[in-house]
């Protein structure tokens, strides 16, 4: 197993390193090594800002127009305020020409201050060759024409070079009349925001460039922005990267060298702060870094990720690391199991470099670090739950044999052997008394030679439901207690206290049963041989039901709760980690005594007490046979209710167990397996809350894009991807294990996902109210209930079916407003849909609910019922939850 695992190591690592090889592939472009002869110049730093500073020091400039003049001729700034009136003046001790800007807009007093300076300054130094007067103040709608030529008209009436205005190739064509105003056309050319491709960026320029040509042929044509960003948002077939920028920079210096272009490319170093102005795009359009730091090289191959081997080499140290603490508690597993979670564990190492990576090569604001910090927690908890369901996977699949693996005793000389004595304890609560007759009917017809049964009803109301009962049980008092208890506080779990203190004082074992069950005749004799052993504390048999087929509703949430009993609870066995979950569940009553009973304070008594067990040290013994058969909730809203109260309930033992269950604790005798898995098995729910969080601040996030979409950017790829690549791999790995382990065909198998999916807005609510409250009221699922129609149907997953709504017209109107310009929006849109795939799942199950279904009162008036389906109940197909 030793050169396996080596093997294994070996094969990933090697995987590991073509993978980084293939995503940064050296290309091969043409250099340049001449001098550029204009480039645009904004001054500030990383952390400096032109609203509201701080501001560049005249140093900070002097250092600055040092780098450039290794390497540029002019430069252009758009403002001669807040500290850069300085630029003439130091651009002359480095030999360097200066385009002045005067920032015109709608902001009066700034604009006369702008205009006068630039006079001042145009007329006081030898090295200003142009004025610009206003950039892109007609795209930004901040000045009409006659405005503007009016700012334009007093700087040409008081100095002696050209003056101008920058705009957009396309607001010069709409506005022809604006050239009359100006002594050259100064036209911005950027094919990125035309969505042109990166192989024919530098083409479509010099195209625009002869368009301009032919449209103005009296006036010289100066690019005064030309360049392509090294980061940000694809917008249709633009692509932003280092490589890419790169390119275009190298092939059109050398093609405006040819030609003799007059140019300033845009721009000379990175600034940060334009992702408040221009989206995230906006702050990666220098050649140097924002630390001054050139971004490629004018010669030689260029490569995206020149440090990859130092990532790739992270990676398969980081991945090897995984393993090799996953090697040591794989030994059970198979080849294929170890290979498959290895590789699973490698690309979560792949993963994490990779966020690394890009976290230290952006620029983030305090607004994008916060954006930043919950994605990324996101992503980790995705991450984990990620690992936890792929354990769980492999060794469902790939496990050499099952370590814990119990079946039902059959005693060969039951006359010579002693049983225990059992109290069945049946805790009802307006229940209808036919069903509790039943179900006491089988209990009676147990094959098992020391029982007694005592039922309890606790806060009926109405006589005329528990007055049969009592009745039914009066003529049976041999075997049968009947308690009435018209108030309990406490609930269920009270109300099993007050019958463990009417339990005869021989009784060994305790064993509770639902007040709808029909239970088989050799349950107890097939059980109770276990509690032989001291160490044993309980015996759980899974929950099953009797009513799957008598409607489509019934049937897909019997085999939803199928997947826990045949899946998790099968894996938590082999870890002595099993939950609890009341009915046809037997305890050693001197444990339960010893444990402080049942704890009243907790709506999921079972699942509650089963943990203190185990936290006491004694064993549990979970056999995956159906011996007793009940009712599955009548509608979708009985379905959201009972996993509303598992799913609280679940907060709840954490909130009051949680130390236990950290790793270093030694007040209990949990083992770390037993840990893991209770942590675990309840993760999957606290990330159905994450869902509900994240899905409402993707519409909040819509809304932004939609009404303002230069302060808000879609987030990265990066982060989304991982998102739909996760939801396909639950959706895989769902249909694997119900394949293998449930035995459904493939229709009941995605029913049954469906049905689970359909509770995600239901457990994330609960979790987050759990998190919220102390305490809610014991809610007892509904049986029997008069079927809904179909607007009542809807009525019960009304919030589901709002958030649905909203989300899929949030992905239809990003892909309307974004869609043709922005590849980024549509995986924005895509995101929504798969947010929106649970909402979806519950209004197809509230429907279904509605479907009509044959009359069920014969047939669970007398016990008739065909097969059950599969092994139980549960929270979700696979996760082990309470």
């Amino acid at each position: 197993m030793r050169l396996q695992n080596l093997g294994i190591l070996a094969l990933l690592a090697a995987a590991t390193a073509a993978f980084w090889v293939a995503f940064n592939q050296p290309r091969n472009e043409p250099g340049w090594n001449g001098r550029i002869t204009g480039i645009s110049y904004s001054p500030y730093r990383a952390g400096q800002n032109p609203e509201g500073g701080p501001h560049p020091t005249r140093d900070q400039i002097d250092e600055d127009l040092r780098i450039l003049s290794e390497r540029v001729d002019r430069v252009r700034v758009y403002t001669t305020q807040d500290g850069q009136g300085v630029v003439p003046d130091l651009a002359q001790k480095h030999d360097l020409t200066v385009t002045l800007g005067a920032w015109v807009d709608n902001r009066k007093e700034r604009s006369e201050r702008e205009v006068r300076d630039v006079i001042r300054l145009a007329r006081s130094h030898r090295n200003v060759d142009r004025v610009i007067v206003g950039n892109e103040a007609l795209l930004r709608a901040e000045l009409t024409v006659p405005e503007l030529v009016q700012y334009i008209k007093r700087v040409r009436d008081q100095v002696q070079v050209p003056v101008s205005t920058a705009e957009t190739w396309d607001v010069w064509l709409a506005n022809p009349q604006l050239a009359e105003a100006v002594d050259f056309i100064a036209v911005q050319i950027l094919p990125y925001w035309d969505g042109t491709a990166i192989d024919h960026a530098v083409e479509s320029v010099f195209a625009r460039y002869q368009q301009m040509r032919r449209t103005f042929p009296d006036k010289k044509i100066v690019l005064s922005e030309v360049g392509w960003p090294s980061d940000g948002r694809m917008r249709l077939d633009s692509v932003p990267s280092r490589v890419n920028q790169a390119m275009f920079v190298r092939q059109f210096l050398a093609r405006a060298d040819d030609w003799g272009l007059d140019y300033y490319v845009i721009e000379a170093f990175d600034q940060p702060w334009k992702h408040s102005t221009e989206g995230g795009v906006g702050a990666y359009w220098g050649i140097w870094n924002v630390d001054r730091t050139p971004k490629f090289a004018f010669q030689g191959a260029l490569q995206e990720r020149p440090s990859w081997p130092l990532l790739a080499g992270a990676s398969v140290l980081l991945g090897a690391l995984f393993s090799l603490i996953f090697f040591r508690s794989a030994g059970h597993l198979r080849f294929v199991g170890r290979l498959l979670y290895a590789a699973l564990l490698q690309s979560l190492a792949v993963g994490t470099v990779w966020v690394c990576y890009v976290t230290a090569s952006k620029y983030l604001t305090l607004n994008g670090m916060v954006v930043w910090a919950m994605l990324v927690i996101a992503m980790i908890m995705l991450a984990v739950i990620l690992l936890a369901e792929g354990r769980e996977m492999v060794d469902a699949l790939w496990a050499k044999a099952m370590r814990r693996g119990f079946r039902p005793i059959k005693v060969e000389c039951e006359t010579e052997r002693r049983w225990p004595k059992v109290s069945l304890h049946v805790p009802i609560y307006n229940e209808p008394p036919q069903m509790v007759m039943q179900t006491i009917d089988s209990l009676l017809r147990l094959d098992y030679p020391a029982l007694e049964i005592v039922v309890v009803d606790n806060n009926t109301r109405d006589e005329d439901v528990w007055r049969p009962v009592e009745a039914y049980c009066a003529d049976k008092t041999d075997r049968v207690k009947f308690i009435h208890v018209p108030h309990c506080p406490g609930f269920k779990a009270e109300a099993l206290n007050i019958a463990l203190a009417n339990t005869a004082a021989d009784a060994e074992i305790v064993g509770v049963v639902d007040s709808d069950y029909l239970v088989q005749a050799d349950w107890l004799k097939s059980l109770a041989p276990y509690f032989d052993r001291p160490e044993v504390g309980f015996v759980q048999a899974p929950q099953d039901h009797r009513d799957a087929h008598v409607s489509p509703f019934k049937r897909m949430i019997n085999w939803e709760y199928a997947g826990f009993f045949n899946i998790g609870m099968v894996q938590r066995n082999e870890d002595n980690a099993i939950i609890q979950h009341g009915t046809m569940t037997l305890i050693r009553r001197s444990a339960l005594e010893a444990a402080g009973k049942w704890g009243e304070w907790c709506i999921v008594e079972d699942a509650e007490l089963g943990l203190r067990l185990l936290e006491a040290g004694w064993e549990s013994v979970y056999v995956n046979h159906s011996f007793g058969h009940g009712l599955s909730p009548d509608s979708f809203a009985g379905f959201k209710r009972q996993r509303f109260r598992w799913a609280y309930g679940a907060v709840q033992i954490l909130k009051r167990h949680w130390r236990a269950l950290l790793p270093w604790d030694r007040s209990t005798k949990l083992t770390g397996a037993q840990r893991y898995h209770f942590v675990m098995g309840w993760l999957p729910w606290f990330a159905d809350a994450l869902s509900v969080v994240l899905a409402v601040l993707g519409l909040v996030w819509t809304a932004g894009l939609l009404a303002f979409p230069k302060l808000f950017d879609f987030p990265l790829t990066l982060f989304l991807a991982p998102t739909i690549a996760v939801f396909a791999f639950k959706l895989v790995r769902f249909l694997w294990l119900y394949s293998a382990k449930v035995k459904c065909d493939l229709g009941d198998c995605l029913r049954a996902g469906v049905a689970g999916l359909s509770l995600t807005y239901t457990i994330g609510y609960a979790m987050l109210a759990g998190l919220a409250t102390r305490k809610l009221p014991f809610m007892r699922t509904p049986k029997m209930e008069n079927r809904p129609a179909l607007v009542q149907a809807l009525a019960m997953a009304r919030t589901e079916a709002t958030m649905l709504v909203l989300l899929i017209a949030g992905a239809l109107a990003i892909g309307w407003r974004f869609g043709t310009l922005d590849r980024e929006a549509w995986v924005w849109s895509a995101t929504l849909l798969v947010q929106a795939t649970p909402y979806a799942a519950a209004v197809y199950t509230a429907v279904r609910d509605a479907l009509p279904k044959p009359s069920l009162v014969g047939l669970r008036r007398f016990g008739l019922r065909k097969p059950a389906i599969g092994g139980g109940s549960s929270s979700s197909p696979a996760d082990a939850r309470s």
